[in-house]
């Protein structure tokens, strides 16, 4: 069975970086999507990016469009989320999974569509 471990979180000024790692265990994932997502309290979790298998290519919410890119290591079965330009509106809770998909078909947005999810980690951007 998969398991994902999440790193990275933390407390950051506007303006500043962090970079989310995201690593599967218990079999390989390149060949399925990856996404991530956020979640403030009484909202929906939402999409940020997700990348298909063997990193074929790349889906951003506009929301983070140009500041959040996603890559993969497949030899380290990690994902990972590089957070730049961060606002106070970035801060919620944040989760990486996986796709029960291999390609980026419009599927890849919504939540219900990944299974196993990681542990969700808090960042809180400071202003």
């Amino acid at each position: 069975q998969v398991q994902l471990v999440e790193s990275g979180g933390g407390v950051v000024q506007a303006g500043g970086s962090l970079r989310r790692s995201c690593v599967a265990s218990g079999r390989a994932c390149s060949n399925y999507a990856t996404g991530w997502f956020r979640q403030t309290p009484g909202k929906e979790r939402e999409f940020l990016a997700a990348i298909g298998w063997g990193a074929s290519r790349t889906s951003y919410a506009d929301s983070v469009k140009g500041r959040f890119p996603i890559s993969r290591d497949s030899a380290k079965n990690t994902v990972f989320l590089q957070m730049n330009s961060l606002k106070p509106e970035d801060t919620a809770v944040y989760y990486c999974a996986v796709g029960k998909f291999a390609s980026l078909d419009g599927t890849h947005y919504s939540p219900e569509h990944y299974s196993p999810w990681g542990q969700g980690t808090q960042v809180t951007v400071s202003s």
